[in-house]
């Protein structure tokens, strides 16, 4: 199957610190792919170069087989490159509704005033009623978005992406603040972009449960280099990153 995203080469420094260093690999679509490795090993530097926030030192991008290299974030993100956060970001004086509607402003790149409609013409609320259900929550549409909790509001912060139809979701922790239903709710978000949807889902996540249950390959980082790729049993099993990152003769 013909990658959705390949990175190639990519190095960054900040200063004398590597964040990557000639770091390639490639994801499907309608896959999620999981990005591990200690704190610091640049995982999120190196989302933040997907996404278009940096610049590469070296290196080339490319989404479905375009090069975007060069391509500033907000266009990135036109062409179908969505993100979530560690902390959720959100319009912080609007309600929960308009934050929303701001995902949809980039599904099929038809604009805040057709946002109401999903894609092929969709209607949003039937939409987001879908995407609520997998979430399993409710609120109130005029309610601030800072009075909900803080693992609502991961959960909509993935919703929203969701909304956007992104053909790569770039997703940093979601389960870092979640209670246990939670993180099964995230899942299943996930899982509904991918399987469904056709997504293919880049994963930052420190929980190994979480990572080893829904991911079909694992790329593994530590000092800004690649140290292991694969499925779950072969990452499990790799001594390289055993040694670094999952704790040694404590993972079993």
């Amino acid at each position: 199957m013909q990658p959705i995203l390949r990175l190639e080469g990519i190095c960054k420094q900040f200063g004398g610190v590597t964040a990557a260093k000639d770091i390639t690999f490639s994801m499907t679509p309608g896959q999620v792919h999981g990005l591990i490795g200690p704190n610091g090993a640049g995982k999120s530097t190196l989302m933040n170069i997907i996404s278009g926030i940096y610049e590469p030192d070296w290196g080339s991008i490319y989404l479905n087989e375009q090069e975007i290299t060069k391509i500033p974030a907000y266009t990135r993100a036109r062409m179908g490159i969505g993100r979530t956060f560690q902390t959720p970001r959100f319009l912080q004086r609007s309600n929960i509704r308009d934050n929303l509607l701001i995902g949809t402003d980039l599904a099929d790149q038809t604009g805040f005033l057709k946002g109401f409609f999903g894609k092929k013409g969709r209607p949003f609320d039937d939409e987001l009623a879908e995407l609520m259900e997998v979430a399993k929550f409710t609120f109130d549409w005029n309610d601030n978005v800072n009075s909900l909790p803080f693992g609502k509001r991961k959960l909509l912060e993935i919703v929203r992406s969701m909304l956007g139809h992104p053909k790569v979701m770039l997703v940093d922790e979601p389960a870092a603040g979640l209670n246990n239903k939670e993180i099964e709710h995230a899942m299943d978000l996930l899982n509904l972009a991918a399987q469904k949807r056709g997504i293919g889902v880049l994963l930052i996540e420190h929980s190994m449960d979480m990572i080893m249950d829904i991911c079909s390959d694992i790329v593994v980082i530590n000092f800004g280099q690649v140290i292991g790729m694969g499925g779950p049993k072969e990452i499990s099993q790799n001594k390289a990153v055993i040694d670094a990152y999952l704790g040694g003769d404590d993972l079993a």
